[in-house]
C-alpha cells in the first residue's frame, strides 16, 4: 500500500523556497570630493553624501610616514560621519567609507597647494619623474538595530599607484595652471582632467590616482553593492 501524500499548494512550496531577506546597507560617503562621488556612481553603487569636516593637519610623525598619514586621514574623516549620524539617533544598517589621497615625491607628501608659487613647485618636482599617490580607504560597518544598541568595526587599506609625468617646460606648466584645476587637487593636477596629459604613465589602477579605487573597495566590501 503506498502513502499518500498531501499535495503541497503553491503557498506551502513558496514558504520553503523562501529565503531571508538580505538586510539593506545605507551606504555614506564621507567625502564631498565629485570624483569620488562619479567613480561610486560609475559602479552602480546607491549612497549618499555627508561630508566629512575634520583637521587634515599631521604630526611630524605622520607626516613622516606617509602610509600612516593617509590612513589615519582616512578614519578621521569616516570616523567624524559616523559620530554624527550617531548623534541623530540613526537606526539601521550603514556602511560609511572615508577616503584620502597623498602624492608622495621623494618622501615628502605633496598635498593640496596653498599658492600658485606651491602649485608651480610641486609640477616642477614631479615633471619628468616618477612619484608614488596612495589612496587609503577606511569603511566604517555600524549595526543599530535600535540607537541604543549600537555596534561598530572598521577595516581601511592603502592603494597605491606610480605616476610618471612627462618633461615639461616652465611655459607649459604655465599653461597648464592657467587652467585652474591644480589648487583643490594633492599634487596640483587632475589626472582625470587636462592634467592626464602630463602623465606618462601608471604603474597601477587610475581609480587610485583620481581618488577611490573602486574595484578593490566592492571586491573587499560586496555588500555595498
Amino acid at each position: 500500500m503506498t502513502e499518500q501524500q498531501t499535495p503541497q499548494t503553491a503557498a506551502d512550496q513558496a514558504e520553503q523556497n523562501a529565503q531571508p531577506a538580505p538586510e539593506h546597507v545605507d551606504v555614506i560617503l564621507a567625502s564631498g570630493s565629485p570624483r569620488r562621488k562619479q567613480l561610486l556612481e560609475r559602479e552602480g553603487v546607491e549612497f549618499t553624501v555627508r561630508v566629512s569636516e575634520v583637521d587634515e593637519s599631521l604630526e611630524p610623525d605622520l607626516e613622516a610616514n606617509p602610509p600612516e598619514a593617509v590612513k589615519k586621514l582616512a578614519e578621521r574623516k569616516a570616523g567624524a560621519v559616523v559620530q554624527e549620524v550617531l548623534g541623530e539617533g540613526y537606526v539601521g544598517m550603514a556602511a560609511i567609507i572615508g577616503a584620502d589621497t597623498m602624492v608622495v615625491c621623494d618622501g615628502e607628501i605633496f598635498g593640496k597647494p596653498t599658492s600658485l608659487s606651491d602649485a608651480k613647485r610641486m609640477l616642477r618636482r614631479l615633471q619628468g619623474n616618477t612619484h608614488e599617490v596612495l589612496t587609503a580607504v577606511s569603511v566604517w560597518l555600524v549595526s543599530a538595530p535600535n540607537a541604543e544598541d549600537v555596534s561598530l568595526g572598521f577595516r581601511t587599506f592603502v592603494d597605491r599607484a606610480a605616476v610618471t609625468f612627462h618633461p615639461q617646460t616652465d611655459d607649459e606648466l604655465a599653461e597648464y595652471l592657467k587652467l585652474g584645476e591644480s589648487f583643490d587637487k594633492a599634487g596640483a593636477y587632475a589626472a582625470q582632467g587636462e592634467g592626464a596629459r602630463l602623465i606618462k604613465h601608471v604603474e597601477g589602477d587610475l581609480d587610485t590616482v583620481i581618488g577611490l579605487p573602486v574595484t578593490r573597495l566592492l571586491n573587499e566590501f560586496p555588500d555595498l553593492k
